[in-house]
């Protein structure tokens, strides 16, 4: 979850600007939409709250954020009924649910439940199961071995305030 978070604020920059190599800077950003609807998501968990309703609140709270189209007319109506959305919004809010179920089928029931509060669409749930926290070791390792700098330092200076801005 804290990764997601940090990568959503260090890819938020390049977002609109994608880059093709290797040799760029790092810099945490502020918070995305993204991220709010991660930590909101994390919120629902935490409290065994209503997942549509915490994710309009936080939504809400933040609204100037650039969330879809879909979404943000979603987020101010009355009913709480899904807008079949296949987009990627689902994704990318879903990693709480990694890191709070441990089995695979907890893991796929519970991120197709944050899921279809808007990302009804067959191909909207299959993007938040997609997702899963347990990373087998030599992944890792083959990836860490590719970064151009020593991510541990950067998180190590990663100040947690930014996640909790909330």
């Amino acid at each position: 979850m804290i990764g997601a978070i940090a990568g959503d604020m260090i890819g938020c920059l390049y977002e609109s600007n994608p880059v093709k190599h290797t040799d760029f800077c790092l810099y945490l950003s502020a918070f995305t939409d993204d991220t709010v609807l991660t930590i909101a998501i994390a919120d629902a968990i935490l409290n065994d709250s209503d997942i549509a309703a915490t994710l309009k609140k936080f939504a809400q709270k933040y609204h100037t954020l650039p969330y879809g189209r879909g979404f943000k007319k979603w987020i101010w109506s009355w009913k709480n009924e899904p807008y079949n959305s296949f987009g990627n919004g689902s994704a990318m809010r879903v990693s709480p649910v990694g890191f709070a179920y441990d089995a695979i089928e907890d893991v796929l029931h519970q991120a197709k439940r944050t899921a279809e509060v808007t990302h009804n669409h067959p191909e909207g749930i299959k993007g938040a199961q997609a997702y899963y926290n347990k990373i087998p070791e030599d992944i890792v390792r083959n990836v860490k071995d590719k970064l151009p700098c020593d991510l541990r330092k950067i998180l190590e200076k990663f100040n947690y305030k930014y996640m909790c801005a909330y």
